[in-house]
C-alpha cells in the first residue's frame, strides 16, 4: 500500500477527539480558511487524522549544503516553511521565534564567496570575528569571547588549558586521533543568574570537535541556540577560517599536507527571530522583476 499525505479541511463540531471517524472534504493545501475549520493531515485511514498545530513537535531535519552560502539559504527555507513556533520564556531576547531542530551538512565549505551577497554581514566582518571571537583571547567590553574559553594567553587560572594549542600537538604527533575536541561551554553556565546576579549569557556555541579522515580535517560543531538570519553566515563562515588557520598550523609544524574538509553543525533550536519574519519572507520570496534574479530564485532554480 502507497502511503499519501493529504491536506483536508474538517468541521471542528464534528470531530471531538482525534479518534472520531467523520467525513472529510479533499481540497488543495493553498485554500484559505474559513471560520469554524480545522486543518487536519491524513493519511489514508481517518482515525490517523492529526491536528496540523500538532504536526511538528521538535522536528528533526537534515540539511546537505554545497557551500556556505547555500547551507544559509536553505536552513533558512526549511525553518521558514516547517519550523516550529517557539516562545522564549527566558534568554538573550524574549520575543516569538519559528525554530527547528537540526543538522547541516556543507561539502565543500571552502567554496569562496564564504558569505552571501544578501547576508547581514560581508567577509571583513567575518575576518575580524574569525580573529577576535575564534582565534584570540579577551575582548574589551566582552565578558567573554569563543576564543577566551578555547585558549589560555593571560594565564587565567580558571582556563589552565589552551585547547587550540593542545589540539595543535596532538594531532602534529597523531593524525588518527578522535579524541580531540575543544569546548567551550563551562560546568556554572547552567546557573540562571551568575555570581553578580546578572542573567546568565551562556555561549551558543559550544564546542568544536575534530577529526582527521583521508587527509582533511572536518569539524562538527554544537550550538545550543541559533540565530538563523543574522548569525549563522557569520558563523560558518568564521568556522571555516578558524579551521584553515588550524590547518595551517599543524602543517606548518608537522611537516604535513592536510586540507580543510567537511563542516558539520547541530543544534537543537536553530531559529528566526519574529522581528526578522519580513526580512526572511522576502529573502525567499524575492519580488520578480526584469532585473537580475535575487539569491532564492537563482538557488532554488538550481534545485
Amino acid at each position: 500500500m502507497v502511503w499519501e499525505e493529504w491536506v483536508v479541511w474538517a468541521v471542528w463540531a464534528e470531530c471531538p477527539t482525534r479518534s472520531t471517524k467523520i467525513s472529510f472534504i479533499f481540497c488543495k493545501p493553498n485554500l484559505q480558511d474559513t471560520s469554524g475549520t480545522v486543518l487536519y493531515l491524513c493519511r489514508l485511514r481517518v482515525d490517523d487524522a492529526i491536528p496540523w498545530s500538532e504536526r511538528n513537535i521538535m522536528n528533526h531535519v537534515k540539511i546537505s549544503a554545497f557551500d556556505l552560502p547555500d547551507a544559509w539559504f536553505k536552513t533558512l527555507s526549511r525553518i521558514w516553511n516547517e519550523g516550529d513556533v517557539f516562545k522564549v520564556g527566558f534568554g538573550s531576547e524574549e520575543t516569538e521565534t519559528k525554530k527547528l531542530n537540526l543538522s547541516i551538512v556543507i561539502e565543500h565549505p571552502e567554496n569562496r564567496p564564504l558569505v552571501s551577497d544578501k547576508a547581514s554581514c560581508d567577509i571583513q566582518y567575518v575576518q575580524g570575528y574569525a580573529l577576535e571571537y575564534l582565534w584570540c583571547g579577551e575582548k574589551k567590553d566582552e565578558t567573554y569571547t569563543y576564543g577566551s574559553r578555547l585558549n589560555n594567553p593571560y594565564g587565567d587560572t580558571r582556563f589552565p588549558i589552551n585547547q587550540i594549542e593542545e589540539a595543535i600537538k596532538r594531532y602534529v604527533e597523531e593524525q588518527n586521533d578522535r579524541q580531540v575536541t575543544m569546548v567551550i561551554r563551562l560546568p556554572e553556565d547552567i546557573m540562571k543568574f551568575d555570581k553578580q546576579g546578572k542573567k546568565s549569557e551562556p555561549p551558543c556555541l559550544s564546542l568544536i570537535d575534530t577529526e582527521i579522515l583521508n587527509g582533511k580535517m572536518h569539524l562538527t560543531c554544537y550550538f545550543r541556540s541559533w540565530d538563523a538570519y543574522a548569525g549563522l553566515p557569520a558563523n560558518i563562515a568564521g568556522l571555516q577560517l578558524f579551521n584553515e588557520a588550524f590547518v595551517s598550523e599543524i602543517n606548518n609544524r608537522g611537516n604535513l599536507n592536510l586540507q580543510t574538509g567537511k563542516l558539520v553543525f547541530h543544534s537543537k533550536n536553530c531559529h528566526i527571530y519574529q522581528r526578522q519574519y519580513k526580512l526572511v519572507e522576502e529573502l525567499l520570496s524575492p519580488k520578480t522583476s526584469n532585473k537580475k534574479p535575487r539569491l532564492a530564485q537563482t538557488l532554488r532554480n538550481k534545485d
